[in-house]
């Protein structure tokens, strides 16, 4: 048997009255969150959630999320987390894709929750969890989680699941096609998250870690909210990344393990008012999501007197594939090397090891590598050859085995630490009856890495303002996505084939 789940278990039996969640003056002890945990899981249960089934989450940073994350794996079903940035259209679509039989969605969330549940076939339970003191009606036939859980009881009988079966389905895209689902086993992730805290953070049982990292990611589930819970640490919650406000906490909790995306250490050096608070509590900070700048870097550790770990991974690796290790010399710039028990190597398109320092695609292989895409057996042929994973990163090796990553294979664009395929948001811009062609890139931003640029061509006859054209992607697309500038061209540059040559857009 192993299930995810019983990370937080074993802590709770060892330390029942440690404190596991901080929310501002809110607290939950270990015992308390693994009770409601059960509370859910006996729930579900009742509700016939069988194990295998899916069910999809939709939370922000709160102390709900992890009483639903591990109460979804405690009844056996498997965790689908979704966006919180999603529109009713993406809701439904991943609801659907993943076959999830149950939502369960904070209130706030509803107005795009709500009609995405509504439109699915397959989703037959919409579990609303209320924001505080709201006395909003619920959607007709709407269950509200705090009378869900209420009768029952705090006690529950894991379901003994088995370390490859499934434990959480991670959306991730490509450049081509719709989301795909990556299916992560348990032992995938609880051995990840078991890498990090035992030989990659060294975190403590003492360690104070702060949450804003958005937990529906894998970086925020791995790196953060298991690996503290495995180790019997404390998690502060902050629901949306504010300077200020990270700032307040890491002061005033005495905060001592942050991981970010380099966004939000650009963010935490430049703001105004960073003179203004403590944060030498900090004893371990990590970067991931994409690539750190080394100046950022440089001025961070210099600064608070901490050093920056920057690892790398990705959904489909659960996430960590490789880090920067406390026991090595640190190169910045450099992803660092592999992982314990995880192979990488750099190959050229014919699946062959290229030269030291020479470019090629980086293929990992280990135990921290998915099942596969859900339902998608020729994307997982197409993702997994002779057991090496192609991640779509091109990089480099250095003489002393460090990874250092050059560029993308494919045309995803890093924004802030979110990943944007172009390809998704070309097909909403061919829906505006205006549009003749459509091509999404990245450009530099000096605080989000890169920031999404669309570039189009109109029909004959045809026309539309900019700025029509970004409110009509902002109406379909999540926040982070839709393009903040928009060229408009007569047309755009092709091959001789058609195709439009983004490069020469870039």
């Amino acid at each position: 048997m192993l299930n995810l789940a019983l990370l937080l278990e074993q802590s709770a039996r060892r330390d029942p009255g440690k404190t596991a969640v901080i929310l501002d003056d809110y607290q939950l002890r270990y015992a308390e969150l693994n009770g409601a945990a059960n509370k859910l899981a006996n729930a579900l249960v009742a509700l016939g959630v069988q194990p295998g089934d899916k069910v999809a989450l939709m939370m922000p940073n709160t102390p709900h999320f992890p009483i639903c994350y591990y109460g979804i794996l405690k009844a056996g079903a498997v965790v689908v987390p979704l966006n919180v940035l999603f529109k009713h259209n993406e809701v439904q679509y991943h609801l659907e894709d993943s076959d999830a039989v149950a939502l369960i969605v904070w209130e706030g969330f509803l107005p795009e929750a709500g009609p995405g549940f509504q439109r699915t076939g397959t989703c037959h339970n919409l579990i609303v969890v209320p924001a505080v003191a709201s006395t909003a009606a619920l959607p007709d036939g709407a269950l509200n989680f705090n009378q869900l859980v209420a009768d029952n009881s705090p006690v529950f009988d894991t379901v003994q699941t088995g370390p490859g079966d499934t434990a959480v389905i991670l959306y991730t895209s490509g450049t081509t096609g719709r989301p795909k689902g990556a299916e992560l086993s348990h032992f995938n992730m609880f051995f990840n998250a078991m890498i990090g805290v035992e030989k990659l953070l060294m975190i403590k049982h003492d360690e104070i870690g702060l949450a804003t990292l958005p937990l529906f990611h894998s970086f925020g589930q791995t790196c953060v909210m298991n690996a503290l819970f495995f180790a019997g640490g404390t998690m502060t919650m902050l629901p949306r990344f504010e300077p200020v406000k990270a700032m307040e906490i890491i002061q005033h909790v005495k905060v001592t393990y942050f991981a970010g995306v380099p966004t939000m250490y650009f963010y935490l050096l430049n703001h105004p008012e960073a003179g203004k608070y403590d944060l030498s509590s900090l004893r371990l900070c990590v970067s991931g999501g994409s690539a750190m700048p080394v100046e950022v870097m440089h001025a961070f550790n210099k600064k608070h007197n901490v050093t920056i770990l920057e690892g790398y991974g990705l959904s489909e690796t659960s996430p960590v594939a490789s880090f920067n290790h406390l026991d090595r010399p640190t190169k910045p710039g450099s992803i660092g090397t592999p992982i314990w028990g995880v192979e990488m190597a750099v190959v050229d398109p014919e699946g062959k090891p290229v030269p030291t320092g020479e470019l090629g695609e980086i293929v990992i292989r280990g135990h921290n590598v998915m099942k596969g895409y859900y339902k998608r057996p020729e994307a997982t042929a197409e993702a997994i050859r002779r057991g090496w994973f192609y991640s779509g990163d091109l990089a480099r090796q250095d003489e002393d085995g460090y990874f250092y990553i050059v560029d993308r294979v494919k045309d995803m664009v890093n924004r802030g630490g979110f990943n944007v395929y172009p390809r998704e948001i070309e097909e909403v811009l061919y829906g505006h009856p205006a549009v003749a062609e459509a091509a999404v890139i990245g450009i530099p931003d000096p605080a989000l890495g890169e920031e999404v640029k669309a570039v189009v061509a109109f029909k004959p006859g045809q026309s539309a303002s900019e700025q029509e054209l970004i409110d009509y992607c902002k109406e379909r697309l999540a926040a982070y996505k839709y393009p903040r500038s928009v060229e408009i061209r007569e047309s755009l540059p092709k091959t001789a084939t058609g195709k439009i040559l983004k490069r020469e857009l870039k």
